[in-house]
């Protein structure tokens, strides 16, 4: 059964009746669920049968700069359908200041999009979106087997050579701000493990650079 907000909006927003079927997740699996009663408050279904779900092989986190929040809130959309686990938004010294002034004040309307953006992509979990962090403690508290920094820098090298025979079943990819990471941001991120790639010659907006980066990562390493 659903109640309060789901309901509401189910039933008031989606018009839901009685005979339709839909897609219904507990956080642990998926079914599809027939609606039996719809009223303002409630909708009772009944079970028909399991959906099958498919999670990444690969722990992926994203360690995201903020831009302007169109962009940014479209990456994380993005980054969800793609299966990242986990985002943290980075102030980055590149990053606007009015930006990170309005970033807290932002935070549920960010969950929420990464919840309807699991829904719309059949994922069990949501991902988990973090306060907003320096650049230096979320590069100093990844642990992740794979840690890699986007840059336009000369010694970047090429994405591709990165990933390149590699294996790795936890990832931490961060991916600056327009402008991209100063050299002070970089070298703290080669302090703690991280390996500057590239995507190549052309200048991505942040959000093109998520959605490209993961797509490499899920075509290189998540081999199920």
């Amino acid at each position: 059964m659903l109640a309060g907000e789901a309901a509401h909006h189910l039933g008031r927003v989606l018009r839901a009746e009685p005979g339709q079927v839909y897609e219904l997740s507990d956080g642990t699996s998926v079914w599809l669920g027939r609606i039996e009663v719809a009223t303002r408050d409630k909708i009772e279904f009944t079970l028909l049968e399991s959906v099958p779900t498919r999670a990444s092989a690969i722990d992926k986190t994203l360690l995201l700069a903020v831009v302007k929040f169109e962009a940014f809130e479209w990456a994380l959309e993005k980054a969800t359908e793609l299966g990242v686990n986990r985002i943290v938004p980075l102030a980055a010294a590149r990053s606007e200041k009015g930006l990170l002034v309005a970033a807290p004040k932002r935070a549920q309307r960010w969950k929420k999009i990464v919840f309807e953006a699991s829904q719309q992509s059949r994922r069990v979990r949501v991902p988990v979106v973090a306060p907003v962090l320096q650049p230096v403690a979320a590069f100093a508290a990844s642990d992740a087997q794979a840690r890699l920094l986007l840059s336009e820098r000369a010694l970047a090298r090429p994405l591709k050579s990165v990933l390149n025979r590699r294996q790795a079943e936890t990832v931490t990819l961060a991916i600056g701000p327009e402008g991209g990471w100063t050299d002070e941001e970089a070298a703290a991120a080669g302090k703690f493990g991280f390996e500057e790639a590239s995507l190549g010659n052309l200048i991505l907006r942040t959000e093109t650079a998520v959605a490209a980066c993961l797509a490499s990562l899920n075509y290189a390493l998540d081999v199920d």
